[in-house]
């Protein structure tokens, strides 16, 4: 299986969003790249940057009543779920897990990062949502839409 790259591709010119996503990907190369002593250091890594992108976005779909926000946020979770199972894993030795994780996770990631969190960004951007301050630009449409 190939390796995610950061391209142009995965931007959701959103640079709040796409910040979080590159670093993402640096992350998991590194977990790719790490030798057997330090995969498990990276991977760790990798959970706890993982788990801090996905609290923001999920306190994002919550102020902005994001109407997708209880299956994206799901999907966070078991992400997380598993990627914590792979972890386990690795600290009582098992690598394999880890190593399997490392290659599907960044397929997943381009799915994800190209289907639920562009439309995220596309929502965020509708209801003038900055995600750097957590103002909203236009409440009103929010309560429309609840």
């Amino acid at each position: 299986m190939s390796r995610l790259q950061w391209s142009d591709a995965l931007s959701l010119d959103m640079p709040a969003m796409d910040d979080g996503h590159r670093q993402f990907v640096q992350l998991l190369d590194l977990a790719h790249e790490a030798s057997n002593a330090s995969v498990v250091g990276h991977w760790r890594d990798l959970i706890a940057h993982t788990t801090r992108i996905f609290e923001r976005e999920d306190r994002w779909m919550h102020a902005t009543r994001f109407s997708s926000d209880h299956i994206h946020s799901t999907q966070h979770q078991v992400v997380l779920q598993v990627m914590g199972e792979g972890l386990t894993a690795g600290e009582s030795g098992q690598l394999g897990p880890i190593r399997h994780m490392a290659g599907e996770l960044g397929q997943w990631f381009a799915n994800h990062s190209q289907s639920m969190d562009a439309a995220l960004a596309l929502h965020l951007r509708r209801v003038g949502y900055d995600p750097a301050t957590g103002v909203l630009c236009m409440p009103d449409d929010i309560a429309l839409q609840a």
